[in-house]
């Protein structure tokens, strides 16, 4: 039988007959994917929500979770940064803060009285830390509420404080592990590129250090996803790397009978108030056919070794999210009550939403909802 995209012809055509006989892609073939135009990206999305429909179904998942960022008083510089508080972005939005451990445990608290099963715990690298601070955090949620998981530490933050307590990492984390942490997210990442991160971040973990930073979680049993910040600056052959490399280390773990990556999450770049785009030295974040794109790359891309692609509300809005549920996504993420981050950046699509929100707009798509935990096990099953 042909396929939906048969009329097509030219090299993107090309590449996706390769995804239906089963051939792996490389930087090259997703470069001409994310390249797609007019009714080549209708294809390539066709052919991705095909994949997401037979690997995982249609049901959308969501999980019930609270952000808590502890501080934002940073001694990074990341250029695409409008959360962090330093000496170089002090006049941006908000103010410097850090939270008492009493203050963590407390909304971990009420997110719990609230239906959370999780806390997301990151903020910035404060001056004052010692590694023993990250330890000190997962305790004090622990301790206040026994039941619920960690997602907690970027890769930046892991590799600072295994580095400030003259530790490896995978010693660290594994002390981490023991006082409760259960998953880290994968943000840190943002272009997993040195020639992209050596302008976006240019004090911040390489790209190599990420990657390891990761390896080690999944080595003693942690799982993490993967994240990639889009639309900034990078060109889609950074936007490959980033997927191939990643893959590589889930390979391994499929290998090593590791869970590893659960999911890939799109983190679209959110401009207005970033000082590299103050600085006029970056784009806009990306347009709706990039955002498509990549999400649906990523699903031909990952296939199951990562079957879960999430798609973010905070940055993409309900509608935007809905157009990437029809380009191989099949996950929501999370209500994040309390999400600062892209906030601070600028966005402004709400802080928290529901489980009744979340049933509404899987009703106004016509997709059935479920209600996961953190390692996409469904509540109540």
């Amino acid at each position: 039988m042909p396929a939906p995209h048969s009329p097509l012809s030219g090299p993107v055509a090309d590449v996706l007959d390769g995804v239906e006989r089963g051939d792996e892609l490389g930087v090259d073939e997703l470069v001409t994917l994310l390249s797609a135009r007019g009714p080549e990206v209708a294809a390539v999305a066709e052919l991705a929500d095909q994949r997401r429909r037979k690997i995982g179904g249609d049901t959308l998942t969501w999980v019930a979770n609270r952000n808590i960022n502890y501080t934002n008083v940073c001694t990074f510089k990341c250029k695409f940064c409008g959360f962090s508080k330093g000496p170089l972005s002090l006049n941006l939005r908000g103010t410097p803060y850090l939270l008492t451990l009493d203050d963590i445990a407390q909304r971990a608290k009420e997110g719990w009285d609230l239906g959370a099963t999780e806390v997301t715990l990151q903020g910035g690298i404060h001056p004052d830390f010692d590694g023993d601070y990250y330890i000190d955090v997962t305790r004090a949620v622990k301790d206040a509420v026994p039941d619920m998981h960690v997602h907690g530490f970027t890769a930046l933050e892991v590799t600072e404080g295994a580095r400030r307590l003259g530790e490896d990492l995978e010693t660290y984390l594994q002390r981490l592990k023991d006082v409760g942490l259960a998953s880290l997210p994968g943000t840190a990442a943002e272009i997993l590129d040195d020639e992209i991160r050596a302008v976006l971040c240019p004090d911040k973990v390489d790209t190599d250090e990420w990657l390891e930073a990761h390896r080690a979680a999944h080595a003693i049993g942690l799982h993490s996803n993967v994240t990639m910040m889009f639309g900034a600056i990078e060109e889609p052959v950074h936007q490959a790397r980033h997927i191939v490399r990643t893959r590589a280390l889930q390979q391994q773990n499929v290998a090593a009978g590791r869970v590893g990556f659960t999911e890939f999450v799109g983190l679209p770049f959110v401009h207005m108030a970033s000082p590299i785009y103050l600085q006029r030295k970056a784009r806009r974040g990306p347009p709706f056919r990039e955002n498509l794109l990549l999400h649906a790359v990523a699903r031909l891309a990952y296939g199951e070794l990562i079957p879960n692609v999430q798609a973010s509300w905070v940055k993409l809005g309900l509608d935007g999210t809905a157009q990437m549920m029809n380009a191989g996504c099949n996950a929501l993420g999370g209500a994040l009550m309390d999400e600062n981050i892209s906030r601070a950046a600028g966005a402004s699509h709400g802080q928290a939403m529901t489980g009744e929100r979340f049933a509404e707009f899987a009703e106004r798509i016509g997709r059935p909802l479920a209600q996961r935990t953190t390692n996409y096990q469904l509540v109540g099953a």
